[in-house]
């Protein structure tokens, strides 16, 4: 999974001295569950301020759908998708939310933000 970034392709910001907000949704993420090997179903919402670059949404998908066959966790895989997004972005920030269907009466919501803020 560590070369998954390489989906990933961008364009030019057109309006770089600008700070503006930047979401894409995904509401039907699918991975499998490393435990269980059962699927795992969610909806991933990517929340960014572009610096140089965009993410260009076709390949973004593409991204998304290369998660289907993997076992990985809920947090890893929204940590994961985070990473591979900054390096090849390098935004001036992104959030990932990952909101994760019910699975044996609970769900999941894992959210992550770069640059990371203590609080």
């Amino acid at each position: 999974m560590n070369e998954k970034y390489k989906i990933l392709e961008t364009f030019d910001n057109q309006y770089p001295d600008r700070d503006y907000l930047i979401t894409h949704v995904q509401p039907e993420f699918t991975s499998v569950c490393p435990k269980t090997g059962n699927p795992d179903f969610g909806k991933i919402t990517i929340e960014y301020i572009p610096d140089k670059k965009c993410v260009e949404l076709k390949s973004l998908k593409y991204y998304f759908n290369s998660f289907r066959n993997d076992g990985i966790f809920y947090e890893s895989v929204v940590n994961f998708i985070l990473d591979d997004l900054v390096k090849v972005l390098q935004p001036r920030y992104l959030k990932v939310t990952g909101e994760f269907n019910p699975r044996g009466g609970m769900y999941s919501v894992v959210v992550v933000e770069y640059p990371y803020k203590k609080s």
